[in-house]
């Protein structure tokens, strides 16, 4: 099952700084711990800034056991598993490709709970119906995923740590079952 969620925030948050990702991680992380839940992340337009911030946090490794950076299509298809009919028909940004990224951290990585983001965090790349700041989002464990669309303003940096900031609360949010498919 999954549930599909579009949250249209422009100029809802701060771009966060680095001790805020880093306090945001160390939620996650001790929410993980509760649920008796390992962690994983497959991203792509944070480039690793996700598991950055987890493993920031001392003590991280007994809950997170790593992440896919999938910049590269051919990547999200070799690692993660997204098939080359979604790219082809609705693209990298999109729901669908975010799920396949979830339910791949899965599997690449052996964790019971994982978190996915694929976006355009500009300046460039924007499309149409898809314009610079474009981020979904996905979560994915125990037979259940999640995925939500954010659209968030500023530029590539500040873009990238919204981006990181709303993935681990909806890590969060997903492990404490306030998001469910």
């Amino acid at each position: 099952m999954s549930c599909l969620r579009e949250i249209h925030f422009q100029d809802d948050i701060a771009a966060p700084s680095w001790e805020e990702l880093c306090e945001a991680a160390a939620e996650a992380l001790e929410c993980a711990r509760r649920h008796s839940t390992t962690l994983g992340t497959a991203e792509s337009c944070t480039g690793g800034l996700i598991s950055a911030a987890l493993t920031a946090v001392a003590g991280s490794s007994d809950v997170m056991l790593g992440s896919v950076v999938s910049y590269a299509c051919s990547v999200k298809e070799a690692l993660l598993g997204v098939s080359s009919e979604t790219l082809a028909s609705v693209g990298a940004v999109s729901s669908e490709c975010a799920q396949q990224m979830a339910e791949g951290a899965l599997r690449a990585l052996g964790c019971a709970t994982s978190v996915a983001v694929t976006g355009i965090a500009g300046p460039g790349g924007a499309v149409p119906g898809k314009p610079v700041g474009t981020v979904w989002f996905a979560c994915a464990g125990e037979g259940s995923k999640v995925s939500e669309r954010h659209l968030f303003s500023g530029d590539r940096g500040e873009v990238r740590a919204k981006t990181a900031l709303v993935a681990l609360s909806m890590l969060v949010d997903f492990m404490e079952g306030r998001i469910a498919d």
